[in-house]
């Protein structure tokens, strides 16, 4: 007898800042819709500045609440492959301009950590472009802080620009 496998929701950002970003994203959400679980809610598309790199590109990037029965591990195997699909180049520089960027924000439920995976994200607490569109989707605690991802927004310096492009 097969042990059913539990669902959780966790918040995915997806990011571009080279070629069409907006397309970029858009294939993203096809692709994890169709592979990794059942996307709930998206949120609006945010602009801001790179984050620890600089460039003279701007990143397009967006929140997706979805629901899967997929591991830790293997949504971070699942992601790795689409951002492959849709033509990320990995290099040892660590922050770069990318034509798409697929990271796990965090989960209600989850907490995980691993050489290649931290859930909660491990910046996400110093990310306002992560953490507005995230607090569009849902009202969830940081389970290590034990302080809501809307505070911990509230907390970060305004210094780092976001511009709203869709609502």
């Amino acid at each position: 007898m097969r042990q059913m496998s539990s669902i959780t929701q966790y918040v995915l950002l997806t990011g571009s800042d080279l070629g069409n970003r907006e397309s970029n994203l858009s294939l993203a959400l096809e692709l994890i819709s169709a592979r990794v679980g059942k996307v709930l809610k998206t949120s609006s598309i945010i602009e801001s500045e790179p984050w620890g790199f600089n460039s003279n590109t701007r990143f397009l990037n967006q929140a997706i609440l979805i629901e899967t029965s997929l591991g830790p591990k293997t949504l971070l195997d699942e992601i790795l492959e689409i951002e492959r699909e849709i033509g990320r180049i990995r290099t040892q520089e660590q922050w770069t301009s990318r034509i798409i960027d697929v990271d796990i924000l965090c989960s209600e439920s989850t907490i995980f950590n691993s050489e290649r995976l931290s859930i909660p994200h491990k910046w996400l607490h110093e990310r306002k472009f992560a953490l507005e569109p995230l607090n569009q989707l849902v009202d969830w605690i940081h389970p290590s802080l034990n302080i809501s991802y809307a505070q911990l927004e509230v907390n970060l310096s305004t210094s780092s620009k976001v511009l709203s492009l869709t609502d």
